[in-house]
């Protein structure tokens, strides 16, 4: 008996560093809608109205707009190396919409300038989908997607 316990402690130990348990964190996906402007339109939007509906109701969010920047020059010095951000010509935003659904919504698009005018509206139709911040294994951290506007105006969702 005594002769069984060494080689099944072993094996015991060796199974215990084989472990394929998975870290999840707490780390979240915002749940809404995207909104990316290129430019030229971007230069005069300053914040998009977003009304999202599905199944009879409809849900309102705002998204401020923001410059989006690409990766400039890089620089390095010694060991110490640098990127610039560079602008460009884009806005970016987001609108947190609670309780959307990981299925075809209509979006009704509204951007509007800095004195609140209206300066384009849009509707599409978009199916948010589930993200997984920390990989499949770890659940779904909720729906999202992200509507374009092009430089002439047209309205592309996310595929």
């Amino acid at each position: 008996m005594h002769r069984l316990r060494a080689p099944l402690a072993a094996l015991l130990l060796a199974c215990a560093a084989c472990s394929t348990t998975v870290e999840c964190t707490a780390i979240g996906t915002p749940v809404g809608v995207g909104v990316a402007v290129r430019a030229p339109l971007a230069a005069r939007a300053q914040e998009a109205g977003l009304e999202v509906c599905w199944d009879g109701s409809c849900r309102r969010a705002r998204a401020e707009l923001f410059p989006a920047t690409r990766a400039g020059e890089q620089t390095c010095s010694g060991d110490t190396c640098s990127v610039t951000a560079v602008p460009t010509g884009d806005k970016h935003g987001f609108g947190g919409v609670a309780g959307l659904p990981a299925r075809t919504v209509e979006i009704r698009l509204t951007l509007r300038d800095a004195e609140a005018k209206p300066l384009l509206e849009r509707t599409v139709r978009a199916t948010p989908k589930e993200r997984f911040p920390n990989g499949p294994q770890c659940g779904a951290g909720g729906p999202n997607t992200t509507v374009t506007v092009m430089p002439d105006g047209s309205v592309r969702t996310e595929s």
